[in-house]
Protein backbone atom coordinates (compact mmCIF):
# COMPACT_ATOMS: atom_id res chain seq x y z
CA UNK A 1 0.00 0.00 0.00
CA UNK A 2 1.33 3.37 -0.82
CA UNK A 3 -0.87 6.25 -0.21
CA UNK A 4 0.16 9.41 -2.65
CA UNK A 5 -0.96 13.05 -2.19
CA UNK A 6 -0.20 16.12 -3.83
CA UNK A 7 1.49 18.56 -1.42
CA UNK A 8 1.39 22.18 -1.74
CA UNK A 9 5.02 22.83 0.15
CA UNK A 10 7.05 20.46 -2.64
CA UNK A 11 4.11 21.47 -5.41
CA UNK A 12 4.15 17.59 -6.51
CA UNK A 13 2.55 14.33 -5.37
CA UNK A 14 4.45 12.55 -2.84
CA UNK A 15 4.42 9.33 -0.88
CA UNK A 16 2.46 9.81 2.49
CA UNK A 17 5.32 8.42 4.96
CA UNK A 18 4.17 9.48 9.19
CA UNK A 19 6.86 10.23 11.18
CA UNK A 20 5.41 7.37 13.71
CA UNK A 21 4.65 4.11 11.47
CA UNK A 22 1.43 3.70 11.63
CA UNK A 23 0.19 6.88 13.14
CA UNK A 24 -1.36 9.98 11.12
CA UNK A 25 -1.06 13.78 13.29
CA UNK A 26 -3.99 15.46 11.55
CA UNK A 27 -4.71 18.58 11.77
CA UNK A 28 -7.41 20.58 9.83
CA UNK A 29 -8.34 24.28 10.15
CA UNK A 30 -11.63 24.97 11.36
CA UNK A 31 -14.35 27.58 10.42
CA UNK A 32 -14.21 30.99 12.25
CA UNK A 33 -17.57 30.65 13.47
CA UNK A 34 -19.11 34.08 13.49
CA UNK A 35 -22.15 33.32 11.23
CA UNK A 36 -23.68 30.15 9.46
CA UNK A 37 -21.72 27.37 7.66
CA UNK A 38 -21.63 28.34 3.55
CA UNK A 39 -21.16 25.76 0.49
CA UNK A 40 -17.28 26.79 1.10
CA UNK A 41 -17.09 24.83 4.60
CA UNK A 42 -18.86 21.88 3.48
CA UNK A 43 -16.96 20.77 0.36
CA UNK A 44 -13.38 21.58 2.91
CA UNK A 45 -14.61 19.54 5.82
CA UNK A 46 -16.43 16.57 3.43
CA UNK A 47 -12.91 16.26 1.54
CA UNK A 48 -10.97 16.26 4.82
CA UNK A 49 -13.31 13.68 6.71
CA UNK A 50 -12.86 11.44 3.56
CA UNK A 51 -9.50 11.73 3.62
CA UNK A 52 -9.52 10.63 7.40
CA UNK A 53 -11.97 7.39 6.74
CA UNK A 54 -9.81 6.75 4.01
CA UNK A 55 -6.72 6.16 6.13
CA UNK A 56 -8.46 4.63 8.69
CA UNK A 57 -9.60 2.36 6.11
CA UNK A 58 -6.01 1.73 5.20
CA UNK A 59 -5.07 1.03 8.64
CA UNK A 60 -3.53 3.97 9.91
CA UNK A 61 -4.19 5.26 13.39
CA UNK A 62 -5.34 9.24 12.69
CA UNK A 63 -5.32 11.85 15.44
CA UNK A 64 -8.23 14.26 13.63
CA UNK A 65 -8.04 17.59 15.50
CA UNK A 66 -9.99 20.43 14.00
CA UNK A 67 -10.08 23.53 15.67
CA UNK A 68 -13.33 26.70 16.21
CA UNK A 69 -11.84 30.24 15.96
CA UNK A 70 -13.65 31.98 18.41
CA UNK A 71 -11.54 34.82 19.58
CA UNK A 72 -11.44 36.86 15.53
CA UNK A 73 -11.87 40.47 14.60
CA UNK A 74 -15.15 39.40 12.63
CA UNK A 75 -16.57 37.88 15.54
CA UNK A 76 -16.19 40.76 17.59
CA UNK A 77 -17.84 42.95 14.87
CA UNK A 78 -20.94 40.81 14.29
CA UNK A 79 -21.48 40.35 18.55
CA UNK A 80 -21.01 44.23 18.19
CA UNK A 81 -23.68 44.98 15.74
CA UNK A 82 -25.98 42.41 17.62
CA UNK A 83 -24.74 43.81 21.01
CA UNK A 84 -23.63 40.23 22.26
CA UNK A 85 -20.79 38.50 23.83
CA UNK A 86 -18.19 37.32 21.35
CA UNK A 87 -17.57 34.15 22.87
CA UNK A 88 -21.26 33.42 23.20
CA UNK A 89 -22.30 34.39 19.85
CA UNK A 90 -19.26 31.98 18.85
CA UNK A 91 -20.13 28.87 20.91
CA UNK A 92 -23.76 29.19 18.96
CA UNK A 93 -22.79 29.19 15.51
CA UNK A 94 -20.29 26.53 16.59
CA UNK A 95 -23.03 24.55 17.35
CA UNK A 96 -25.09 25.19 14.06
CA UNK A 97 -21.57 24.32 12.67
CA UNK A 98 -21.65 20.56 14.49
CA UNK A 99 -25.59 20.50 13.21
CA UNK A 100 -24.60 21.29 9.90
CA UNK A 101 -21.62 18.78 9.60
CA UNK A 102 -23.55 16.04 10.96
CA UNK A 103 -26.18 16.90 8.11
CA UNK A 104 -23.67 15.59 5.43
CA UNK A 105 -22.29 12.85 7.45
CA UNK A 106 -18.67 14.29 8.30
CA UNK A 107 -17.21 12.71 11.32
CA UNK A 108 -16.60 14.70 14.59
CA UNK A 109 -12.86 15.39 15.32
CA UNK A 110 -10.88 13.56 17.93
CA UNK A 111 -9.92 16.98 19.25
CA UNK A 112 -11.69 19.93 18.76
CA UNK A 113 -10.21 22.45 20.73
CA UNK A 114 -11.61 26.73 20.53
CA UNK A 115 -9.20 29.26 20.86
CA UNK A 116 -10.75 31.03 23.69
CA UNK A 117 -9.42 28.03 26.08
CA UNK A 118 -5.99 28.18 25.01
CA UNK A 119 -4.84 31.78 26.08
CA UNK A 120 -2.64 30.39 28.27
CA UNK A 121 -0.31 28.17 25.48
CA UNK A 122 -0.63 30.77 22.67
CA UNK A 123 0.86 33.45 25.33
CA UNK A 124 3.80 30.91 26.48
CA UNK A 125 3.91 30.17 22.32
CA UNK A 126 4.57 34.16 21.65
CA UNK A 127 7.23 34.10 24.61
CA UNK A 128 9.19 31.79 22.97
CA UNK A 129 9.34 33.69 20.13
CA UNK A 130 10.02 36.72 21.79
CA UNK A 131 12.52 35.01 23.71
CA UNK A 132 14.47 33.30 20.68
CA UNK A 133 13.75 36.60 18.52
CA UNK A 134 11.76 35.85 16.06
CA UNK A 135 9.08 38.14 17.51
CA UNK A 136 9.19 41.62 19.05
CA UNK A 137 6.98 43.98 21.27
CA UNK A 138 7.25 47.47 20.47
CA UNK A 139 5.91 48.83 23.53
CA UNK A 140 2.02 49.49 22.93
CA UNK A 141 0.57 46.26 23.61
CA UNK A 142 1.23 44.98 20.31
CA UNK A 143 3.66 41.71 19.86
CA UNK A 144 4.81 41.20 16.16
CA UNK A 145 6.67 38.28 14.09
CA UNK A 146 9.68 39.70 12.19
CA UNK A 147 9.10 38.00 8.95
CA UNK A 148 12.79 38.61 7.44
CA UNK A 149 13.90 36.37 9.72
CA UNK A 150 12.88 33.60 8.78
CA UNK A 151 14.31 32.21 5.57
CA UNK A 152 11.88 30.22 3.92
CA UNK A 153 8.90 32.26 4.51
CA UNK A 154 6.72 32.42 1.75
CA UNK A 155 8.01 28.88 0.25
CA UNK A 156 4.34 27.37 0.78
CA UNK A 157 2.54 29.64 -1.20
CA UNK A 158 5.46 30.40 -3.82
CA UNK A 159 5.95 33.53 -3.09
CA UNK A 160 9.37 36.30 -2.25
CA UNK A 161 9.69 38.87 -0.22
CA UNK A 162 10.42 41.15 -3.03
CA UNK A 163 6.51 40.21 -4.36
CA UNK A 164 5.11 40.55 -0.86
CA UNK A 165 6.75 44.21 0.02
CA UNK A 166 5.10 45.81 -2.97
CA UNK A 167 1.55 45.18 -1.47
CA UNK A 168 2.18 45.47 2.30
CA UNK A 169 1.09 48.25 4.07
CA UNK A 170 1.35 49.48 7.67
CA UNK A 171 -1.86 50.28 8.94
CA UNK A 172 -2.94 53.38 10.89
CA UNK A 173 -2.30 52.77 14.72
CA UNK A 174 0.27 50.17 14.05
CA UNK A 175 4.06 50.21 15.27
CA UNK A 176 5.76 47.34 13.11
CA UNK A 177 9.42 47.70 12.18
CA UNK A 178 7.97 46.25 8.66
CA UNK A 179 5.16 46.38 6.48
CA UNK A 180 5.48 42.49 6.16
CA UNK A 181 5.17 41.82 9.83
CA UNK A 182 2.28 40.64 11.10
CA UNK A 183 0.52 40.41 14.51
CA UNK A 184 0.84 37.57 17.31
CA UNK A 185 -0.91 39.99 20.00
CA UNK A 186 -3.09 42.82 19.95
CA UNK A 187 -3.40 45.38 22.46
CA UNK A 188 -7.34 45.53 24.12
CA UNK A 189 -9.52 48.15 22.92
CA UNK A 190 -12.92 49.33 23.91
CA UNK A 191 -15.63 46.35 23.19
CA UNK A 192 -13.16 44.07 22.78
CA UNK A 193 -12.79 40.50 24.66
CA UNK A 194 -9.10 40.92 26.39
CA UNK A 195 -6.80 38.53 28.37
CA UNK A 196 -3.94 39.45 30.76
CA UNK A 197 -0.25 39.11 28.98
CA UNK A 198 3.24 40.03 29.63
CA UNK A 199 2.23 42.78 27.12
CA UNK A 200 -0.51 44.14 28.79
CA UNK A 201 -4.25 43.35 28.70
CA UNK A 202 -5.07 42.21 24.44
CA UNK A 203 -6.10 39.33 22.37
CA UNK A 204 -4.13 36.73 19.63
CA UNK A 205 -3.82 37.46 16.46
CA UNK A 206 -5.32 34.71 14.33
CA UNK A 207 -2.64 32.78 12.36
CA UNK A 208 -0.51 31.96 15.90
CA UNK A 209 -3.97 30.65 17.70
CA UNK A 210 -3.68 27.81 15.09
CA UNK A 211 0.29 27.22 15.87
CA UNK A 212 -0.87 27.10 19.80
CA UNK A 213 -3.31 24.44 19.27
CA UNK A 214 -1.63 22.30 17.18
CA UNK A 215 1.74 22.13 19.05
CA UNK A 216 -0.60 21.00 22.57
CA UNK A 217 -2.93 18.50 20.62
CA UNK A 218 -0.29 17.19 18.07
CA UNK A 219 2.98 18.14 19.20
CA UNK A 220 6.33 20.06 17.49
CA UNK A 221 6.00 18.01 14.31
CA UNK A 222 2.87 16.96 12.41
CA UNK A 223 2.20 14.23 9.57
CA UNK A 224 -0.72 16.52 7.49
CA UNK A 225 -2.00 19.89 7.76
CA UNK A 226 -4.97 21.14 5.56
CA UNK A 227 -7.50 23.67 4.21
CA UNK A 228 -8.85 25.75 1.76
CA UNK A 229 -6.38 27.05 -0.72
CA UNK A 230 -7.30 30.68 -0.06
CA UNK A 231 -5.75 29.73 3.50
CA UNK A 232 -2.15 29.14 1.66
CA UNK A 233 -1.41 33.10 2.06
CA UNK A 234 -0.90 34.35 4.50
CA UNK A 235 -2.64 31.92 7.48
CA UNK A 236 -0.90 28.93 6.34
CA UNK A 237 2.04 30.61 5.35
CA UNK A 238 2.21 32.39 8.94
CA UNK A 239 1.59 29.33 10.91
CA UNK A 240 4.81 27.52 9.61
CA UNK A 241 6.95 30.38 10.62
CA UNK A 242 5.96 30.73 13.84
CA UNK A 243 5.69 27.13 14.42
CA UNK A 244 8.83 26.62 12.69
CA UNK A 245 11.10 29.73 14.88
CA UNK A 246 9.42 28.32 18.27
CA UNK A 247 9.50 24.43 18.31
CA UNK A 248 11.83 23.69 15.04
CA UNK A 249 15.04 24.47 13.70
CA UNK A 250 14.22 27.84 13.04
CA UNK A 251 15.09 27.83 9.10
CA UNK A 252 12.93 24.66 7.04
CA UNK A 253 9.46 25.21 6.44
CA UNK A 254 8.95 21.48 6.37
CA UNK A 255 9.99 21.10 10.20
CA UNK A 256 6.36 22.10 11.30
CA UNK A 257 4.03 19.74 8.90
CA UNK A 258 5.32 17.16 6.71
CA UNK A 259 2.40 17.36 4.24
CA UNK A 260 0.34 20.54 3.27
CA UNK A 261 -2.86 19.28 1.27
CA UNK A 262 -5.58 22.52 0.15
CA UNK A 263 -8.91 22.36 -1.52
CA UNK A 264 -10.16 24.18 -4.44
CA UNK A 265 -12.84 26.96 -4.38
CA UNK A 266 -16.67 27.05 -5.31
CA UNK A 267 -18.67 28.76 -7.58
CA UNK A 268 -21.87 29.33 -8.55
CA UNK A 269 -23.27 29.01 -11.63
CA UNK A 270 -19.45 29.73 -13.15
CA UNK A 271 -18.88 32.74 -10.64
CA UNK A 272 -16.70 32.40 -7.12
CA UNK A 273 -19.07 32.21 -4.67
CA UNK A 274 -19.26 36.26 -3.05
CA UNK A 275 -22.20 37.86 -0.53
CA UNK A 276 -21.25 40.96 -2.53
CA UNK A 277 -22.43 38.88 -5.83
CA UNK A 278 -25.58 37.78 -4.36
CA UNK A 279 -24.44 34.50 -4.83
CA UNK A 280 -23.89 33.04 -1.34
CA UNK A 281 -24.99 29.85 0.27
CA UNK A 282 -25.37 28.44 3.52
CA UNK A 283 -25.25 25.07 4.47
CA UNK A 284 -28.78 25.40 5.94
CA UNK A 285 -30.11 27.20 2.94
CA UNK A 286 -29.29 24.09 0.65
CA UNK A 287 -30.10 21.60 3.18
CA UNK A 288 -33.51 23.35 3.76
CA UNK A 289 -34.44 22.25 -0.37
CA UNK A 290 -32.05 19.44 -1.25
CA UNK A 291 -31.00 16.09 1.00
CA UNK A 292 -27.69 16.11 2.62
CA UNK A 293 -26.01 12.72 1.28
CA UNK A 294 -26.93 14.28 -2.34
CA UNK A 295 -24.56 17.15 -1.44
CA UNK A 296 -22.30 15.16 -0.12
CA UNK A 297 -22.97 12.93 -3.24
CA UNK A 298 -22.49 15.80 -5.72
CA UNK A 299 -19.90 17.52 -3.61
CA UNK A 300 -17.57 14.09 -4.10
CA UNK A 301 -17.86 14.63 -8.14
CA UNK A 302 -15.35 17.10 -8.51
CA UNK A 303 -11.52 16.19 -7.40
CA UNK A 304 -10.71 18.08 -4.08
CA UNK A 305 -8.15 20.23 -5.82
CA UNK A 306 -10.40 21.34 -8.35
CA UNK A 307 -12.28 24.68 -8.13
CA UNK A 308 -16.21 23.08 -8.50
CA UNK A 309 -19.64 24.41 -9.74
CA UNK A 310 -22.76 24.33 -7.99
CA UNK A 311 -26.14 25.38 -9.26
CA UNK A 312 -29.40 24.00 -8.41
CA UNK A 313 -29.87 22.37 -11.56
CA UNK A 314 -26.73 20.66 -11.28
CA UNK A 315 -27.44 19.48 -7.65
CA UNK A 316 -31.02 18.49 -8.85
CA UNK A 317 -28.99 15.92 -11.08
CA UNK A 318 -26.93 14.46 -8.74
CA UNK A 319 -30.03 13.68 -6.19
CA UNK A 320 -31.66 11.82 -9.00
CA UNK A 321 -28.64 10.13 -8.89
CA UNK A 322 -28.19 9.04 -5.71
CA UNK A 323 -31.73 7.87 -5.26
CA UNK A 324 -31.15 5.47 -8.55
CA UNK A 325 -28.11 4.43 -7.10
CA UNK A 326 -30.64 3.70 -3.50
CA UNK A 327 -33.42 2.22 -6.04
CA UNK A 328 -30.98 -0.47 -7.38
CA UNK A 329 -29.27 -1.14 -3.73
CA UNK A 330 -32.73 -1.91 -2.63
CA UNK A 331 -33.29 -4.77 -5.51
CA UNK A 332 -30.29 -6.22 -4.75
CA UNK A 333 -31.26 -6.47 -1.10
CA UNK A 334 -34.17 -7.77 -1.99
CA UNK A 335 -33.26 -10.30 -4.78
CA UNK A 336 -30.16 -11.18 -2.49
CA UNK A 337 -31.86 -11.61 0.98
CA UNK A 338 -30.75 -14.69 2.51
CA UNK A 339 -28.07 -15.32 0.06
CA UNK A 340 -23.96 -15.62 1.02
CA UNK A 341 -21.83 -13.12 -0.75
CA UNK A 342 -19.82 -13.91 -3.00
CA UNK A 343 -16.35 -13.93 -2.53
CA UNK A 344 -14.12 -12.31 0.48
CA UNK A 345 -14.66 -8.55 -1.00
CA UNK A 346 -15.25 -8.30 -4.58
CA UNK A 347 -12.56 -6.04 -6.99
CA UNK A 348 -14.83 -3.12 -6.70
CA UNK A 349 -13.55 -2.39 -3.00
CA UNK A 350 -10.02 -2.51 -4.27
CA UNK A 351 -9.87 -0.38 -7.41
CA UNK A 352 -11.59 2.33 -5.16
CA UNK A 353 -9.36 1.90 -2.36
CA UNK A 354 -6.72 2.53 -5.53
CA UNK A 355 -8.21 5.24 -6.65
CA UNK A 356 -8.30 6.71 -3.40
CA UNK A 357 -4.89 6.27 -2.59
CA UNK A 358 -4.19 8.25 -5.81
CA UNK A 359 -4.88 11.64 -4.45
CA UNK A 360 -8.12 11.47 -3.07
CA UNK A 361 -9.32 10.29 -6.40
CA UNK A 362 -13.17 10.13 -5.50
CA UNK A 363 -14.93 11.29 -9.12
CA UNK A 364 -12.59 8.20 -10.30
CA UNK A 365 -13.90 5.69 -7.50
CA UNK A 366 -18.06 7.45 -8.06
CA UNK A 367 -17.56 6.22 -11.77
CA UNK A 368 -16.45 2.57 -10.50
CA UNK A 369 -19.33 3.24 -8.34
CA UNK A 370 -21.27 3.24 -11.37
CA UNK A 371 -20.32 0.35 -13.24
CA UNK A 372 -21.25 -1.83 -10.39
CA UNK A 373 -24.49 -0.50 -10.16
CA UNK A 374 -24.97 -1.05 -14.15
CA UNK A 375 -23.93 -4.50 -13.38
CA UNK A 376 -26.24 -5.51 -10.51
CA UNK A 377 -28.94 -3.67 -12.29
CA UNK A 378 -28.48 -6.02 -15.63
CA UNK A 379 -28.35 -9.11 -13.04
CA UNK A 380 -31.12 -7.76 -11.05
CA UNK A 381 -33.23 -7.09 -14.12
CA UNK A 382 -32.63 -10.37 -15.75
CA UNK A 383 -35.84 -12.13 -16.52
CA UNK A 384 -36.58 -15.45 -15.00
CA UNK A 385 -36.20 -16.77 -11.59
CA UNK A 386 -32.60 -15.60 -9.71
CA UNK A 387 -29.92 -18.29 -9.66
CA UNK A 388 -28.11 -19.10 -6.60
CA UNK A 389 -24.86 -17.67 -8.60
CA UNK A 390 -27.35 -14.47 -8.97
CA UNK A 391 -28.28 -13.66 -5.72
CA UNK A 392 -24.76 -14.61 -4.64
CA UNK A 393 -23.54 -11.75 -6.62
CA UNK A 394 -26.05 -9.62 -5.66
CA UNK A 395 -25.62 -9.84 -2.17
CA UNK A 396 -21.37 -9.07 -2.59
CA UNK A 397 -22.64 -5.94 -4.79
CA UNK A 398 -24.51 -4.78 -1.56
CA UNK A 399 -21.98 -5.59 0.63
CA UNK A 400 -18.79 -4.07 -1.46
CA UNK A 401 -20.70 -0.61 -2.37
CA UNK A 402 -21.17 -0.05 1.36
CA UNK A 403 -17.71 -0.74 2.37
CA UNK A 404 -16.68 2.04 -0.15
CA UNK A 405 -19.71 4.04 0.74
CA UNK A 406 -18.01 4.06 4.78
CA UNK A 407 -15.39 5.54 3.12
CA UNK A 408 -17.17 7.55 1.16
CA UNK A 409 -19.43 8.97 3.73
CA UNK A 410 -23.04 7.64 1.68
CA UNK A 411 -25.17 4.91 1.06
CA UNK A 412 -25.51 4.22 4.73
CA UNK A 413 -29.01 4.55 5.34
CA UNK A 414 -31.64 2.20 4.67
CA UNK A 415 -32.30 2.24 0.66
CA UNK A 416 -36.43 2.77 1.50
CA UNK A 417 -35.39 5.62 4.02
CA UNK A 418 -33.07 7.27 1.58
CA UNK A 419 -35.78 7.10 -1.06
CA UNK A 420 -38.29 8.55 1.17
CA UNK A 421 -36.06 11.45 2.11
CA UNK A 422 -34.87 12.20 -1.72
CA UNK A 423 -38.57 11.84 -2.67
CA UNK A 424 -39.91 14.70 -0.05
CA UNK A 425 -36.75 17.26 -1.07
CA UNK A 426 -37.92 16.76 -5.11
CA UNK A 427 -41.24 16.97 -3.92
CA UNK A 428 -41.08 19.94 -2.01
CA UNK A 429 -39.03 21.76 -4.54
CA UNK A 430 -42.03 21.44 -7.61
CA UNK A 431 -44.66 22.03 -4.75
CA UNK A 432 -45.91 18.45 -5.26
CA UNK A 433 -48.33 17.71 -2.08
CA UNK A 434 -47.66 14.00 -1.38
CA UNK A 435 -51.45 13.52 0.17
CA UNK A 436 -52.43 14.54 -3.09
CA UNK A 437 -50.14 11.90 -4.72
CA UNK A 438 -51.60 8.94 -2.57
CA UNK A 439 -55.16 10.31 -3.22
CA UNK A 440 -54.57 10.25 -6.60
CA UNK A 441 -53.28 6.86 -6.52
CA UNK A 442 -56.00 5.36 -4.90
CA UNK A 443 -58.27 6.69 -7.08
CA UNK A 444 -56.15 5.14 -10.06
CA UNK A 445 -56.27 1.61 -8.10
CA UNK A 446 -59.98 2.05 -7.77
CA UNK A 447 -60.34 2.68 -11.56
CA UNK A 448 -58.65 -0.18 -12.65
CA UNK A 449 -60.35 -2.70 -9.87
CA UNK A 450 -63.11 -1.46 -12.25
CA UNK A 451 -61.71 -1.86 -15.14
CA UNK A 452 -61.70 1.73 -16.23
CA UNK A 453 -58.21 1.63 -17.57
CA UNK A 454 -59.10 4.96 -19.66
CA UNK A 455 -59.20 6.67 -16.11
CA UNK A 456 -56.46 4.68 -14.66
CA UNK A 457 -54.03 6.44 -17.77
CA UNK A 458 -55.94 9.59 -17.30
CA UNK A 459 -54.55 9.74 -13.57
CA UNK A 460 -50.60 8.52 -14.61
CA UNK A 461 -50.63 11.19 -17.22
CA UNK A 462 -52.21 13.92 -15.10
CA UNK A 463 -49.74 12.84 -12.46
CA UNK A 464 -46.57 13.16 -14.60
CA UNK A 465 -47.51 16.03 -16.28
CA UNK A 466 -46.96 17.23 -12.17
CA UNK A 467 -43.53 15.46 -12.78
CA UNK A 468 -44.59 12.80 -10.86
CA UNK A 469 -43.77 9.35 -12.04
CA UNK A 470 -45.84 5.96 -10.76
CA UNK A 471 -44.09 2.70 -10.65
CA UNK A 472 -46.75 -0.56 -10.04
CA UNK A 473 -44.91 -3.34 -8.42
CA UNK A 474 -46.26 -6.80 -6.86
CA UNK A 475 -46.84 -4.56 -3.01
CA UNK A 476 -48.43 -2.31 -5.01
CA UNK A 477 -47.99 1.33 -6.58
CA UNK A 478 -45.02 3.63 -5.70
CA UNK A 479 -43.97 7.22 -6.82
CA UNK A 480 -41.05 9.59 -6.97
CA UNK A 481 -40.31 12.98 -8.88
CA UNK A 482 -39.55 12.63 -12.33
Amino acid sequence: MSIQIHDTLTNGKRELVPLEPGKVRLYVCGPTVYDFAHLGHARCYVVWDVVVRHLRARGLEVTFVRNFTDVDDKIIKRANERREDPIALAARFADAFHEDMDALGNLRPDVEPRVSAHIPEIVALIETLVAKGFAYAPGNGDVYYSVRKFPEYGRLSKRNLDDLISGARVEPGESKADPLDFALWKAAKPGEPAWNSPWGKGRPGWHIECSAMTLKHLGPTIDLHTGGKDLVFPHHTNEIAQSVAATGDGVHADAFSRYWMHNGFVQIDDEKMSKSLGNFFTVRDVLARFDGEALRFFLLGTHYRRDFNFSDAILAEAEKRLGSLYETLDKADKLGAGASPAGRGGAVVDRARAALDDDINTPQVLGQLAEAFTAANAIADRKGKKTPEDRAELAAFGRDVREIGRTLGILQRHPEEALLAIRGRAAARRGIDPAMVEARIRERAAARAAKDFARSDGIRDELLALGVALMDGPQGTSWKVE
